[in-house]
């Protein structure tokens, strides 16, 4: 209860100081206005454009048949995690490694005869064409060979890279064909996003510059990437650019598909900012006062000001002011250009009224004693 009658004293206090100042501020040049000012302060600000954007593996591949045949083991589960040359699927290969035995033999008894046509050729027992007739015969069967060999290599299907595969779609003992697919690789440690910018960005659209990133599906986790590229081209219907940012995925939550919204943040700078609430727009020019001292009294100076870029209770201020400068920020509305003021309190940024009078009454308290 002692809690809830500090609280309501303190509103009271409040709203009694408003009501006392209310009358100060309109005094206009009749008499000093009672104010609360802030230093201007270096920020840092960025340009932002939104976008919506899809998301992309950085590889992707269907993994698919090359041959006709039987398949006789499948080695991943769904959804699994497979290393590059990790065997994914085998088929029936019984013919070609009888034939491959059959074709080693065979280059083998040609290597034999080719050795056997170099000694005689030395020897002259035998001629020149002879040897180059057995050293033909020997290549050939070589080559017969190495086609064997691929033809085998066609019946195990490896991982071309590392990543997670999707859904099985082929069982042991089905008959695949060319084409059929068997399942789907991503490689997504990286993941690729595609967005569209309007082309009145472009000249200011170029890898590296930052971005971030959110999914309603992920419960608003924000991500940050880079862009790495653009398109060659610009949409003649839309007059869009296609442009791609690249995403670390390390804890791998992010999924190809997913529709994400873009912040691309541009011209990166330091600036000074002031409170949003010191501003007095007059007519159609923008002003702020300052607390200065001239021959011992505190004024408002009143500065035009050029505004920039804004965000929740901050501007972007590119002309006029200088950081560290003392900003009227309650009571500009009520002023006018070089009024005297008395400054009762200065704040911070994020300062509530409560605060400010809370800290001007403790600043006016006489101790005890």
């Amino acid at each position: 209860m002692q809690r809830s009658l500090r609280q309501t004293t303190s509103v009271l206090v409040a709203c009694i100081t408003l009501a006392a100042l209310s009358p100060a501020l309109a005094q206009g040049r009749g008499g000093p206005a009672q104010v609360f000012v802030q230093e201007a302060t270096t920020s840092r600000f960025v340009d932002r454009i939104e976008a919506i954007g899809t998301l992309r593996a950085n590889e992707t591949v269907e993994i698919t048949a090359t041959v006709t045949d039987t398949v006789t083991g499948v080695y991943f589960d769904d959804g699994a995690r497979v290393g590059v040359g990790d065997t994914l699927l085998t088929m029936a290969d019984g013919e070609e490694r009888a034939l491959l035995e059959e074709e080693n033999a065979a280059a083998e008894e040609a290597r034999r005869q080719l050795n056997r046509a170099r000694t005689l050729v030395g020897q002259g027992s035998i001629s020149r064409s002879v040897m180059d007739e057995r050293n033909r015969a020997y290549e050939t069967a070589v080559a017969r060979r190495r086609a064997l060999q691929s033809r085998l290599k066609d019946r195990v299907i490896s991982a071309p890279f590392d990543g997670v595969v999707g859904l099985r779609r082929i069982s042991v003992g089905a008959l695949v064909t060319p084409g059929d697919i068997i399942t789907r690789i991503h490689d997504d440690g990286v993941m690729k996003l595609d967005f569209s910018v309007p082309s009145t960005f472009l000249s200011s659209l170029k890898p590296g510059i930052a971005i971030r990133a959110k999914a309603r599906a992920l419960e608003g986790r924000e991500f940050e990437g880079e862009i790495s590229s653009l398109d060659n081209e610009i949409d003649p219907v839309t007059r869009s650019i296609i442009v791609r940012a690249l995403l670390q995925n390390e804890d791998r939550v992010l999924r190809p598909g997913l529709l994400m919204s873009v912040e691309l943040l541009r011209n990166p700078r330091e600036a000074v900012s002031i409170p949003e609430e010191a501003i007095v727009p007059i007519a159609r020019e923008t002003y702020a006062f300052v607390a200065v001292e001239r021959d011992g009294v505190m004024i408002a100076e009143r500065r035009r000001i050029v505004i920039g870029a804004r965000r929740p209770g901050e501007v972007e201020v590119i002309e006029g002011l200088s950081a560290g400068e003392a900003i009227v920020t309650r009571g500009a509305g009520q002023l006018q250009p070089d009024q005297a003021i008395i400054v009762r309190a200065n704040g911070t940024q994020g300062d509530t009224l409560e605060n400010l009078l809370g800290s001007d009454a403790a600043t006016n308290t006489p101790a005890d004693g």
